[in-house]
């Protein structure tokens, strides 16, 4: 076979100028690219999560009264609602950052709106629309309860004054006492709810391995209205070892503890709503190692968050 070869005197051509400087201009743009995502992460971090909401958090923003957005409240009547008795919308007064998640809390026995609405303005300062419901009487037992917690994620989301600042894919329920036990019964009929969180919750079902929303469960060591080891506790181990789930006692505290302004009880259930609603990492730092007893803890239980 017939071979060709360069003249011994001939060499390849050389790239001209032009070439050579176009492939400088590229791998120096290349250099500055890879710099610049060493150099910032949070950057990298926001853009790949839209559901960030407020500044990054510290202990003492997470245990601060109020958070970083003004708020305002809307009541909506019974009259005006069907599935369940009313109640107040607080909400983040500045629509800049876009739609918020949504939590709608329910009342114990006998009681109404009144004793869980510390919650509302604390929570909604953070970065959420919080919805604090009166029900259809103060003697609904958790199953009816927690239909009704639905009802109201319904009405927020589709038919309230503010659903153009709700984003319905991320949703959660809390309630305390029997409103507790529906949170959990609400959770077990709407499988695409992101957090739940049981405050001192009753309920005569104790086992819900059917739970796919993470739940934090909060008893409290002095509770003699829905003691720990036959509410709170079985509640916590039932829920599906693969499950985000997490269990705080508090330490000094009575079954009606989550019926006034309570730092560990805000600081851990906005962990929890944040972590779980708005997907914010930031906050797992808050969760996982687990907390430690304290003064305010007596025990603590959970999964570290599963990090996606």
């Amino acid at each position: 076979m017939q071979q060709h070869r360069l003249p011994s005197r001939q060499h390849p051509p050389r790239p001209s100028r032009s070439r050579t400087l176009t492939g400088l201009l590229a791998s120096a743009a290349a250099t500055a690219g890879l710099l610049l995502t060493a150099l910032a992460p949070g950057a990298q971090a926001v853009a790949a999560n839209p559901y960030e909401r407020g500044p990054a958090p510290t202990n003492a923003s997470i245990e601060a009264s109020r958070g970083s957005y003004a708020t305002s409240q809307t009541s909506v009547s019974s009259l005006a609602v069907s599935g369940f008795g009313g109640g107040t919308i607080y909400y983040p007064t500045s629509t800049a950052d876009g739609t918020f998640g949504a939590v709608v809390i329910s009342p114990g026995f006998t009681a109404y709106q009144s004793s869980i609405a510390w919650l509302g303005p604390r929570l909604a300062s953070q970065g959420f629309v919080v919805f604090t419901i009166d029900t259809n009487t103060t003697l609904d037992q958790p199953d009816s309860r927690g239909r009704q917690l639905l009802s109201a994620l319904d009405y927020l989301t589709q038919r309230s004054s503010v659903r153009t600042r709700v984003d319905a894919s991320r949703l959660g329920v809390m309630g305390h006492s029997m409103g507790g036990g529906g949170s959990l019964e609400a959770a077990k009929s709407r499988t695409s709810l992101k957090a739940a969180i049981p405050l001192t919750g009753w309920n005569t079902d104790k086992t819900w391995p059917e739970l796919r929303t993470p739940t934090l469960v909060v008893g409290a060591d002095g509770d003699t209205v829905a003691p720990v080891g036959t509410h709170s506790e079985p509640f916590y181990e039932s829920l599906p070892g693969s499950l985000d789930k997490a269990y705080l006692e508090l330490r000094g505290a009575s079954h009606f503890t989550p019926n006034s302004s309570n730092t560990t009880i805000a600081k851990y259930s906005l962990s929890w709503l944040k972590r779980f609603i708005d997907n914010d990492t930031r906050y797992e730092q808050f969760l996982c190692p687990i907390p430690r007893p304290s003064l305010t803890i007596a025990e603590y239980r959970g999964t570290c968050p599963h990090t996606s």
